[in-house]
């Protein structure tokens, strides 16, 4: 089938409340309304609001709630309409969901997925835009993802319903309906972990996810640049084999993502290359990232949020070296 982001998740939910009845969903408006973004529109008609539950307004109750439905044997998935809504249940996430493995030796683990829309890019309001992917990653314990394809957020997702961890599903709101591509009918996975080599080259390489990834692809067609395109998938655990591989190949790596730069996933990664790579590299490593302040209104996002021209630059001037 030709589906968008949209259809590959709500595809995923379906199949996989087909296969295993523990899955419940829970969320504001999800159930008679689909969700803000209608991802899980049809699911409360076809499985019934003890399956995809109406919640109040309340972000640390729904993650709460989720937390105990799966200490006590379902598997939860919790929507937070917007990112920015999710710091609400922070506590619970990190406080919780995270540690309960830990906590009692491995006796409770915590199976649970957490979905909700991220980044910019569509002209949303305050808290809409958020990209909180190192927040949770710096937490041992939660899993974080966030696919740039239909194709890879169907399989992610229905890999991430099948582990006994708490996942942070985030889901690129500018990608949701961007564009369709061939998926499997059928239930499939892909593994978390493990990076996607977008496109193969030799002069440098370019390590992404999330938003950024089409923005790259488009760069590097333009430009006619021979680059490994990584895209990374899973945010935490990151595919370190794979990063370390192509940076040693090329000896160039840039890195793009639409998050802040401070402290952020970029950092970490060129971290790694330092401590792994650093004497195959020909030029020291590059971020492109959006400004270290407050996601902006409106208005100005489309000078804070990664674009082609900078991205470009970053290429002509790393080739440079």
């Amino acid at each position: 089938m030709k589906a968008n982001m949209v259809a590959a998740i709500n595809n995923a939910l379906d199949l996989s409340m087909q296969e295993n009845k523990d899955i419940v969903l829970l969320g504001e408006d999800i159930g008679k309304d689909g969700g803000v973004f209608r991802v899980t529109d049809g699911l409360q008609a076809k499985y019934g609001a003890d399956r995809v539950m109406d919640t109040p307004l309340a972000e640390s109750g729904i993650l709460g709630t989720a937390i105990g439905m799966a200490l006590g044997g379902m598997h939860p998935v919790p929507e937070v309409q917007f990112a920015g809504f999710m710091f609400l249940g922070f506590s619970q996430l990190v406080n919780h969901a995270s540690r309960y493995r830990s906590r009692t030796r491995s006796i409770y683990p915590v199976p649970m997925v957490v979905r909700t829309p991220v980044s910019g890019g569509v002209k949303t309001l305050e808290h809409h835009s958020e990209n909180p992917e190192a927040y949770y990653s710096h937490m041992g314990g939660l899993i974080v993802v966030e696919p740039s394809t239909p194709y890879d957020a169907k399989g992610l997702l229905i890999k991430a319903l099948k582990m006994p961890d708490p996942v942070i599903f985030l889901e690129p709101t500018k990608l949701y309906r961007l564009f369709k591509e061939d998926i499997p009918d059928e239930s499939y996975e892909v593994e978390i972990g493990k990076a996607k080599l977008v496109s193969e080259g030799s002069d440098l390489s370019i390590i992404t996810y999330g938003t950024m990834v089409p923005v790259v692809k488009n760069v590097v067609e333009k430009k006619k640049v021979s680059a490994d395109i990584i895209d990374l998938r899973t945010i935490n655990p990151f595919d370190e084999n794979a990063i370390l591989v192509s940076a040693k190949k090329t000896g160039r790596v840039i890195i793009v993502h639409e998050a802040s730069q401070n402290f952020g996933v970029g950092a970490e990664i060129a971290a790694r290359i330092a401590e792994k790579a650093i004497f195959e590299l020909k030029a020291p490593v590059m971020r492109v990232a959006s400004f270290s302040f407050p996601y902006p209104f409106p208005g100005y996002e489309k000078y804070y949020i990664p674009n082609e021209v900078k991205v470009s630059q970053a290429i002509d001037k790393i080739m440079s070296v």
